[in-house]
Formats: C-alpha cells, sequence, structure tokens
C-alpha cells in the first residue's frame, strides 16, 4: 500500500526524509519540497511516483539509475549536489564542536573514475556483471556507466566475457579494474582457482583484448604490459588490486593542496603512504619517509622513487599505523606531516600527532565523521585548523573527500 510523502530534506546517504508521526521515513532518489507516492516498510519506503517535482529535479543520465546501486544522486541539479557534499563536511565538523569555514567542493567530471569495483554471479541465464542494487545482493547487469573512463565503459562487454572465463564458483565475486596507462589491470577476488586450461584460455582472452594484467586473489596469471601510473611526473607500478585514488583528477586536487600547504617543510613524514602518490610529489622539494602497512604498495613506492628523477631522499617503513603509531617523540624529527587513513581515520595516530610540535599537517579523508573527531583531537592537542576542501571523487555517491590543512605555532622558548 502506498503513503503519500513531503520530503523535508537529504540524508547523509542522499535520500529524501519526510517526517511523519511515527518518526522520519528515507524515501530514496526524492528531493527536498517533492511530493511524492512510496510503498512503506517501516523507516523506508520505496518511491513510486513523484506527485510535485522539486526545481532541483534533472534527468538522470545514466539508464540504469534507481536500480544500480552505485549512484544516488544522478537525479539532483549539480549545484545543489555540491552544496550536499560540502554540507556533510560541514555537519560532521560542527557535530565535533568545530565551527570552520568550509570551501565549495571541487567538483568531479562524468566519466573520468578509473577505478571500479565491478560485481559478477553466474546465473541461470548467464553472466551478471555489474553493480548491486542498493540495499541488496542482487547484481544489475549493466550496459553503460557514465561515472567510469571511456576505456572501463567501453570494455563493459568484454569484461563480463573474461568473468564468465574466470568464474568457477556459484556465488558472487568482485572484479577490481583499473585504467593505467598501459591498459586495463583486472583484479579478481573469489573467482574460484583456475585450472590450467581456465588459465590458458584467460591469457587469451587478455591478450586478445589488450588487457594489461590480470589477477586471481592476488596471483598473476598473465602480465603481457607491466601496469603504470603517474604519480605527478613519477611512474609507478601498482601492486594488483592495490588501493589508488578512484579519479586522477581528485588525487591531483588533494596533492596541490597538500604539497601548497608543507611547501615550507624540509623533511616530510607521509602517514599511509601507499604507493606514493604524495609522498612522491612531495619529494620534489623535500626529504620524505613513508609509512605504510602494506608492503606490495610501499614497494611500488620504493621503486617509483628509486627510478624517478630530480627526487629528494625518500626512505620507507612497513608499520601497521593502527597498532603501533609513529609516536610524538618521532614525529619530533619533521616539520611537515601528511596522514590519509582508511575510512576508519586515524584515532590513535592523531593523538600523537596532537602532542607533536610538528608545525605543518595535512589530514585527507574519504570519512567526514572520522576527519571530524581526528580534527577534534589535533585542534585540542594546539593546532589550528586553516581550511577544509571538499573534494567529489565517488560522483553521483553520498560519499565525499575533503583535505583539512592545520598549523601549530612554535612555543617561545
Amino acid at each position: 500500500m502506498t503513503e503519500r510523502f513531503e520530503i523535508a530534506r537529504l540524508g547523509a546517504q542522499g535520500d529524501g526524509i519526510a517526517e511523519t508521526a511515527s518518526g522520519p521515513v528515507f524515501v530514496p532518489f526524492a528531493l527536498p519540497g517533492e511530493t511524492v507516492t512510496a510503498a512503506r516498510d517501516k523507516d523506508r519506503a520505496a518511491l513510486v511516483s513523484v506527485v510535485e517535482a522539486s526545481p532541483l529535479r534533472v534527468a538522470p543520465p545514466c539508464r540504469h539509475f534507481t536500480e544500480c546501486g552505485g549512484c544516488a544522486l544522478q537525479h539532483l541539479e549539480p549545484a545543489a549536489y555540491l552544496e550536499f557534499k560540502r554540507g556533510k563536511v560541514a555537519q560532521a565538523l560542527l557535530g565535533k564542536g568545530i565551527e570552520a569555514s568550509v570551501a565549495a567542493t571541487i567538483p568531479c567530471a562524468p566519466n573520468s573514475r578509473r577505478r571500479a569495483v565491478f560485481s559478477a554471479r553466474r546465473g541461470d541465464g548467464g553472466m551478471l556483471f555489474g553493480y548491486r542494487r542498493a540495499l541488496s545482493h542482487e547484481i544489475i547487469d549493466i550496459t553503460e556507466c557514465p561515472i567510469s573512463v571511456p576505456e572501463i565503459e567501453a570494455a563493459l562487454g568484454p569484461l563480463k566475457g573474461l568473468s564468465d572465463v574466470i568464474c568457477k564458483v556459484q556465488t558472487p565475486f568482485h572484479m577490481i579494474v583499473t585504467q593505467t596507462a598501459s591498459g586495463l589491470d583486472i583484479a579478481a577476488e573469489e573467482s574460484g582457482s583456475l585450472s590450467e586450461k581456465a588459465r590458458k584460455v584467460a591469457s587469451d582472452f587478455v591478450i586478445r583484448h589488450g588487457f594489461a594484467r590480470l589477477t586471481v586473489d592476488g596471483e598473476i596469471i598473465i602480465e603481457p604490459k607491466k601496469p603504470m601510473v603517474f604519480f605527478g611526473e613519477i611512474s609507478v607500478f601498482p601492486p594488483p588490486g592495490g588501493f589508488l585514488q578512484a579519479v586522477a583528477s581528485a588525487e591531483a586536487a588533494m596533492a596541490d593542496l597538500v604539497m601548497g600547504h608543507l611547501r615550507r617543510a624540509k623533511k616530510v613524514l607521509d602517514l599511509f603512504a601507499g604507493s606514493g602518490a604524495f609522498a612522491l610529489r612531495l619529494a620534489r622539494s623535500a626529504e620524505v619517509h613513508a609509512v605504510e602497512g602494506d608492503g606490495a604498495a610501499l614497494a611500488a613506492l620504493d621503486r617509483g622513487f628509486r627510478f624517478g628523477t630530480g627526487l629528494k631522499r625518500v626512505t620507507a617503513e612497513k608499520r601497521d599505523l593502527f597498532r603501533r603509531p609513529v609516536t610524538f617523540k618521532e614525529l619530533a624529527a619533521f616539520d611537515g606531516l601528511v596522514f590519509d587513513p582508511p575510512r576508519a581515520g586515524a584515532e590513535d595516530q592523531a593523538k600523537q600527532i596532537a602532542r607533536s610540535e610538528v608545525p605543518y599537517v595535512a589530514a585527507v579523508s574519504c570519512n567526514p565523521t572520522t576527519l571530524a573527531r581526528d580534527l577534534r583531537i589535533l585542534i585540542d592537542g594546539g593546532y589550528a585548523l586553516k581550511s577544509v576542501t571538499p573534494i567529489d571523487q565517488f560522483l553521483w555517491s553520498p560519499h565525499v573527500e575533503a583535505v583539512a590543512l592545520l598549523e601549530k605555532p612554535k612555543r617561545r622558548r
């Protein structure tokens, strides 16, 4: 049975929220100011029709929108969409008592995402390849993806064909596809073990379609061309399935903010350094010590440094920063610092930074909630928050990156 709802605002996940006598009801794909009919199930409702549309509603660019769970906000006018993301960061900061001027969101263009994680499963009618429906395990078979770079979108058919070749399980599995300068780098996870015959078929398929590399559960099946990405002007060979910022322009925007803030630093610490997106850029003007828990990523960073030119000294340290954060005493050796942790943030590491005297700190985060928590720790430790800049990297999703820049005045002796 359907009900009529008046949408008051957008929720943190991009759902329209209607206030009712029994509490808020979340209606995906509805916008503030709209009157809609929806089928309610407790505090959620499936949109049936838009009775009165918001002037902010626009035509979504993808035929799979509302079915595929990858995007939540294709129907929202661009300026309002960017303000929604800026507001998420601002509200997270206010939740921790941080009143800061949050800059306008740096936008992300369509067809710019170079790293995508697809789901695949063999069904009764053949392979399904795409993204999962929102709040469901059902896989939506896709034929287009306007967030992905053209190289990935154009390869959706062959990627689906490759998933059929390597699928040896009845359960869903993931395929991480990354655009590199050498071609598409494909890493399958939990697709099942391959026989020698299947390896040969998969290898022939990869060569025929010009893919750079195929790995299955971390094992390289074939690598016709070594995948290569650039951090600034430095080439790096990322490990199979390794972390990479999803959009190259977003990574460059983050790096520009970080490098500008740390320009006076002569010895910089890069925490959660990955394969060197910040470290190798910073090494143009400063000595850098990069700390990362993933050995394969650290090896890629180290190789990028050793074969790069025009770089100052870069040292690398494998270390689990969640179990063993860099202490405030160790931090005394540095005059600049950047940290870019996973979504969980870096609470224990932030406590050590707060006790330090590092004058320039850049905090990069994909989670406004944990960023606000960590910034609160730093501010309470004497740091002044100079700027916060949201960056859109996950187009038409509720997710937002942010770069916060802080300084600590030198103590008078």
